[in-house]
């Protein structure tokens, strides 16, 4: 069954147990274009950067990206040289199993930070690895990239024409200012390089900027779009009509993913959806909406369904927003808990108003919206709370 990444005509893919993680679950994984496929992506803003997205930013600085390469288990990142030298040996073995140049493909790990790659059994992985591309080893590959992750994440769409697909992991780490941990999507349209990065920046940036689990940046974020011109037209650019189906297409798979990902948060047992609106621009609301889901008393008062509007206050003021706090409204669910910068009495002293709140608060997906005024800046932005288990894994991580 043709799922994921592989959902678009023209694309292969596999999972297998190489030996990279202790549990032996499938820990290696490639997905492969073909000859006309081009490539764009969008990498981490951490100043640490893991050795393969060194090297993926490199090759796509090259016009590379027929494909990419990705393990589970160790992150390559803080390796030093031998990380690079890892790196590019992983690729170099992938490309020759596959007769494909190395600059053809690119890489993606995660795991551990710190610790090197396992590359004695990662290189003896790569024959079966190659051997089991398949048009259906979309869910394969969508296994072998999972970590702390309970399930695998893809998401399809049809765009006229054209197929969209994806697979995404990371259920921890993710507060990211452009990608959340690995996403990779494929479309079967046949698009420039420019174009994609385009198309990659403007549909797949805004779902996977819009999501915060603990609001801490990965090392190794990376978000990839392959556009494999399998259907063998003229390429497809932002001036012809068919553009419009294509974008939203890509959009629709980028946000489901970035959903999937905040469900599937480490420890999650509710997600918050904050809107703000009213801010006088779209990055001033966008700052305070992730504030809010950023925020530690938010989060924890989530867990325990606590409908505090103090805690939410306390995160929009944090910010270097400007704003009036006498025109700030604060809803939870139905129920307006701030009302022009003041909790209401009505909140204290009649208990209909709060138990609203409080059922609001104990559904698994929890909407928050904030009002600062009159302005034309909204901002959406999806988190999880902060739970007993989101301590106790990341607790014993590496343990």
């Amino acid at each position: 069954m043709t799922t994921g990444v592989t959902y678009p005509r023209g694309f292969t893919a596999a999972g297998v147990a190489a030996g990279m993680k202790p549990s032996g679950s499938l820990d290696l994984a490639l997905l492969l274009g073909g000859e006309t496929t081009t490539a764009a992506g969008l990498c981490t803003t951490n100043r640490i950067v893991a050795a393969p997205v060194t090297l993926t930013r490199k090759h796509l600085a090259a016009g590379g990206g027929r494909g990419v390469l990705v393990n589970s288990g160790q992150a390559n990142a803080a390796t030093g040289s031998r990380g690079d030298d890892d790196a590019a040996a992983a690729v170099a073995a992938a490309a020759a199993a596959v007769g494909v140049p190395a600059t053809d493909l690119l890489a993606c790990s995660t795991g551990v930070i710190g610790e090197p790659l396992h590359m004695d059994r990662l290189l003896a992985g790569v024959p079966a690895l190659a051997a089991a591309l398949d048009a259906d080893g979309g869910a394969s590959f969508a296994e072998a990239i999972m970590t702390t992750d309970t399930v695998a994440k893809e998401a399809t769409a049809d765009a006229g024409a054209f197929r969209v697909g994806g697979a995404a992991k990371g259920v921890g780490m993710i507060g990211p200012n452009l990608a959340t941990m690995l996403a990779f999507v494929t479309t079967d349209a046949p698009i420039a390089h420019q174009d994609l990065q385009l198309l990659c920046r403007e549909a797949l940036g805004p779902a996977f900027n819009a999501i915060t689990v603990d609001g801490c940046t990965s090392t190794n974020d990376t978000v990839l779009l392959f556009a494999g011109g399998a259907r063998g037209d003229a390429a497809v650019g932002p001036a012809d009509p068919e553009w419009s189906a294509l974008e939203d297409g890509v959009a629709r798979v980028g946000r489901s993913l970035a959903s999937q990902l905040v469900h599937d948060g480490e420890g999650v047992t509710h997600v918050m959806i904050v809107d703000v609106v009213g801010a006088q621009t779209e990055d001033a609301a966008r700052t305070v909406a992730r504030a809010v889901a950023d925020s530690p008393l938010v989060k924890t008062a989530l867990f325990g369904a606590d409908p505090n509007p103090g805690r939410v206050l306390q995160a929009v003021g944090a910010t270097d927003v400007v704003f009036d706090p006498a025109a700030v409204d604060v809803w939870i669910g139905p129920s307006r808990v701030v009302q022009r910068g003041v909790v209401p009495p009505a909140y204290f002293t009649e208990a209909g108003v709060r138990d609203a709140a409080s059922e609001a608060m104990r559904r698994a997906e929890v909407a928050l919206r904030i009002s600062l005024g009159d302005g034309p800046g909204t901002s959406r932005v999806l988190g999880g709370d902060l739970s007993y288990e989101y301590v106790r894994i990341n607790g014993e991580y590496t343990t």
